[in-house]
């Protein structure tokens, strides 16, 4: 398991807003660490390695997941940096946190590892599960499950649910109805710069 358990906001403050990790928001405007207050004009490849880190911990993945979907993106057709987006954003984790059933991606794994989740009827417990168009999630029909949802749902994260996503909030069931466009990924990136870090190695 390859998730991160440490400081949240620090990773935030320093790759700034990452819906996906966390809610809280830290009042300090500088990058964490001794060397926050510097303000040195950053190398390229620091460039490249810090979009590359925005991912990363947004969606919770390790190197290894990063690399293996970058191989897939650039085997099909189209920009390499947006089908990479949309390999991440179709994630089954990610779509629960789009459909605004958990606060954050950590909580949407949480779901789904524990056995909480349902795509068309079956029991789905592997977060990168690839959501295709059409496909129905709901939430176990059973007292523990509902409330916790129920609980998160008190407490909405992102504003909006993107277009290629419904909800019903009275039966807790969310449909895939295409793949999301690019206009509709919330988290601030240039993906580009994340596959020139990866075609330099």
């Amino acid at each position: 398991m390859s998730r991160y358990r440490g400081a949240r906001l620090k990773i935030s403050r320093r790759l700034g807003d990452l819906p996906g990790l966390t809610r809280k928001k830290s009042n300090k405007i500088s990058p964490s660490g001794e060397h926050g207050q510097q303000s040195r004009k950053p190398s390229e490849y620091a460039l490249r390695l810090e979009e590359k880190q925005k991912i990363k911990f947004n969606y919770g993945i390790s190197e290894k997941q990063l690399l293996n979907n970058i191989k897939i993106a650039k085997k099909v057709q189209g920009s390499t940096g947006i089908i990479l987006l949309q390999i991440l954003e179709m994630r089954l984790d990610n779509t629960i946190f789009r459909l605004g059933l958990t606060p954050t991606i950590p909580a949407a794994r949480q779901l789904v590892n524990h056995g909480h989740i349902l795509i068309n009827n079956k029991t789905i417990s592997i977060c990168s599960y690839q959501c295709k168009p059409g496909d129905i999630i709901n939430v176990k029909d059973r007292k523990s499950s509902q409330k916790l949802v129920n609980n998160y749902l008190n407490f909405p994260s992102l504003a909006s649910i993107p277009n290629h996503l419904e909800i019903n909030k009275e039966t807790l069931t969310g449909k895939v109805n295409g793949i999301i466009e690019r206009d509709w990924v919330a988290i601030q990136l240039n993906e580009l710069l994340v596959v020139e870090y990866y075609s330099r190695k």
